[in-house]
């Protein structure tokens, strides 16, 4: 045995006990019972305790310094554990537990105050999980930008400064896109009825099944907020359901399977180490973009779509294609980011980033977070925010301490365009496919050219890779121009 064979060994064990703490998670959210919420914030921090004693054992650094890379997947084995160690070690064990106990606990407060629409019964707990993830990040950035250290946890090499110069570039365009489409004489109808949960639930496995998801690997359920949980041979998905609103179901699912499927498509060979899972959140948001919309919402994909629903539901006031790709495609003021359009939701996004990072900068209080999320969705949507579920209780990311996550979804929308790009060029025959439910062709290439790398190569390298050019805004500007000025007869 060499050092590389015992330090794999080692992290193996590591990786799988990981797994377990994720499979947790899951079933805090689809299963559990409301009652067990403190006992599993125990269970959670116990067993952050058992993981962060093995990301910082002291014999990794004798490992890693002895440990030879004789190829390149040994190399990148060993940059992810070393990049990890080098990072668990400047977090003290007491906050790494602290940070489970309180993100798990703080899950349920969250739910129950979107439910009731209290603020006031979440602020506390909210403020002592900034609190925390503000000291984490202390302990990353040892003097540098708090912001930025937590950013890294989900973009390696993303800086605050960075996306913010890229949102800079790209808010004009999509600001005077949607004054454009809102203007446009012409507007798409809007889907009404009402559809009954078994029949959608029915249709979002068909779907799931139409973009390949391996249903002897996962399985599809209820959640408060849609999520993808789990890496190499279990990755499950859930979805939820508005009787009066099939797209939120159905979309929400194929978001899902797109970060299913990438995890499902990494090379077997790398399951349970650091490469047998998606390399960034941006890059696993570009597989989750680009199965929802550059596909899911194309004109092809959605003309299948509408023949399927038909089948299930009946008659529902739609029957042309191209009214019912307009009804997809429908951009319109909303509060949700989830159910943004297209050229909307970034600006949900560049909203969100701007506020995480004058919280975790000090620069907003908590207290102040509601006025500030009003007040800007305000200037930003032009509609008044109703209600504190419409607004900064919307979403779960805050409550379990994902500060530095949200710019991560315009990163994603970011490489789909660039891939999409690339998608169209290889499969020049691609809409014919869509057309027929087929969605082979576009995701087996995802898979060959992204997907089974892992985590291999670094995010930005993976996408110029598997498109052949270095990944900037304009692909996805310019489609979603070019789409959007389509549907409204600009």
């Amino acid at each position: 045995m060499t050092a590389y064979d015992d330090l794999m060994a080692f992290q193996r064990e590591t990786e799988a006990l990981a797994q377990v703490a994720g499979r947790l998670g899951w079933d805090q959210e689809t299963m559990m019972p409301r009652g067990a919420a403190d006992q599993r914030g125990d269970e959670m921090a116990a067993l952050e305790g058992v993981l962060h004693a093995r990301r910082t054992d002291p014999r990794l650094a004798g490992w890693l310094e002895q440990a030879v890379a004789t190829d390149a997947v040994a190399a990148a084995q060993l940059r992810h554990i070393r990049r990890t160690h080098t990072r668990m070690t400047k977090v003290p064990a007491r906050l790494a537990q602290e940070l489970a106990r309180v993100t798990s606990v703080a899950q349920g407060v969250w739910a129950a105050a979107r439910a009731n629409d209290d603020v006031a019964a979440f602020l506390p707990t909210l403020a002592e999980v900034i609190r925390l993830r503000q000291e984490e990040g202390a302990c990353l950035a040892q003097g540098g930008d708090i912001y930025d250290a937590l950013i890294d946890d989900y973009e390696p090499g993303a800086t605050a400064d960075s996306i913010a110069a890229i949102f800079d570039r790209m808010r004009p365009r999509l600001v005077a896109l949607r004054s454009a489409v809102l203007g446009a004489s012409h507007q798409p109808r809007k889907l009404t009825g009402t559809f009954a949960q078994e029949a959608q639930m029915r249709m979002a496995r068909d779907l799931a099944s139409a973009f390949g998801y391996d249903w002897s690997r996962g399985r599809l359920d209820l959640a408060v907020h849609p999520f993808s949980s789990g890496s190499g041979h279990d990755v499950r998905i859930t979805t939820r359901v508005v009787e009066a609103d099939p797209f939120n179901c159905f979309y929400s699912t194929i978001h899902e399977v797109g970060h299913a499927c990438y995890e499902l498509g990494i090379d077997p060979d790398y399951r349970l180490t650091p490469l047998g899972m998606g390399v960034s959140m941006g890059v696993h948001e570009s597989q989750s973009r680009i199965y929802e919309n550059q596909l899911g919402r194309s004109r092809a994909f959605t003309g299948w779509m509408l023949g399927q629903m038909r089948e299930r539901f009946g008659e529902f006031g739609i029957t042309d294609p191209d009214v019912f790709y307009g009804a997809v495609n429908r951009v319109q003021p909303g509060f949700i980011r989830t159910e943004a359009d297209e050229v909307q939701y970034n600006l949900h996004i560049m909203m969100r980033f701007d506020l995480e990072r004058a919280l975790m900068r000090g620069d907003l209080a908590v207290a102040d977070l509601q006025a500030a999320w009003n007040d800007r969705f305000k200037s930003d949507f032009g509609v008044t925010v109703e209600r504190p579920s419409q607004g900064m209780l919307q979403d779960v990311h805050w409550s379990v301490g994902l500060f530095g996550y949200f710019p991560t979804y315009s990163l994603g929308n970011i490489f789909a365009g660039c891939l999409h790009k690339a998608i169209r060029a290889a499969v020049p025959d691609l809409d014919d496919q869509l057309a027929k439910g087929d969605t082979s062709a576009a995701t087996g290439w995802l898979r060959e050219n992204l997907q089974r790398h892992g985590g291999l190569y670094t995010p930005r390298d993976v996408v110029a890779q598997a498109c052949g050019f270095e990944p900037d805004e304009g692909p996805l500007l310019d489609y979603l121009e070019t789409k959007f000025r389509t549907i409204y007869r600009l």
